[in-house]
């Protein structure tokens, strides 16, 4: 991990937005590396999948697309991460986890649901 990449993490507040998909694509050509032939590396039938990781939260393909490019995922996709880096729930998950916190705190509290 680079130094800039490191203070990145320590610093979320730098990191604006996520990338386009064309900043992915030319980051990893800057690289020598097109999504099929990363995907053809990692074992993968196509670039399709790795392709899908652009669009959508994809954690496996998040991380062999960041490490390819040399940085941590979180600076690609700063919206699929929270501020120390750790993934954050989507779809179903995040409702049951929020729903599991905002249960456990209320039985904390004492309180009854």
């Amino acid at each position: 991990m680079t130094v800039k990449t490191q203070k990145l993490i320590n610093d979320p507040s730098q990191i604006a937005e996520d990338w386009h998909p064309s900043q992915v694509r030319a980051a990893l050509n800057m690289k020598g590396y097109t999504l099929a032939k990363l995907g053809e590396e990692h074992g993968l039938k196509s670039g399709d999948t790795l392709s899908k990781t652009l669009t959508r939260s994809y954690p496996l393909g998040e991380r062999r697309i960041a490490d390819a490019i040399g940085v941590h995922p979180m600076v690609i996709w700063p919206s699929r991460y929270n501020e120390d880096g750790s993934r954050k729930t989507v779809g179903y998950l995040n409702l049951y986890s929020t729903r599991g916190l905002r249960n456990h705190q209320a039985k904390a509290a004492g309180e009854s649901l």
